[in-house]
């Protein structure tokens, strides 16, 4: 009991962090579709089929989250948190918190990869071109 109330107080800070953060579609898009994935996976595959379900299904709903051009790296970010909070939640807290784990990383990852993805472009366009000077033949 008082490890699955120590996880959903720690879902509750890193949600109000990422929704601060604003990305809170792909945050959301991936820890749904994380512990989703994760209750399926569990019920075809047991804890290993738990991990692949909550990777896909927090891939996959970090990618609808996301915005056009952020969706490969949200995408990258929802299946890995998920599959490994999955993981990581099975050891804590067994069934529950495998899936407990599956929806917070899959919020967390979503995030930080559409995060990542939005410093990359921002990042990427602040070269300076260098334009050809014609020079002026003298006669």
């Amino acid at each position: 009991m008082r490890v699955s109330l120590s996880v959903l107080t720690l879902g509750l800070v890193l949600s109000q962090g990422v929704l601060a953060a604003g990305d809170g579609t792909a945050a959301m898009g991936g820890g749904l579709g994380g512990a989703l994935g994760n209750v399926v996976g569990q019920q075809i595959g047991g804890s290993t089929g738990a991990a692949i379900g909550a990777g896909v299904g927090g891939a996959a709903g970090s990618a609808v989250g996301a915005r056009k051009g952020n969706r490969t790296e949200a995408a990258i970010g929802g299946g890995l948190g998920s599959a490994g909070g999955s993981v990581i939640g099975n050891q804590v807290g067994g069934k529950t918190g495998s899936t407990i784990g599956a929806g917070l990383g899959g919020a967390a990852g979503g995030a930080l990869g559409n995060n990542i993805a939005d410093d990359d472009r921002h990042d990427s366009g602040g070269g300076h071109k260098h334009k050809h000077k014609h020079k002026h033949k003298h006669r």
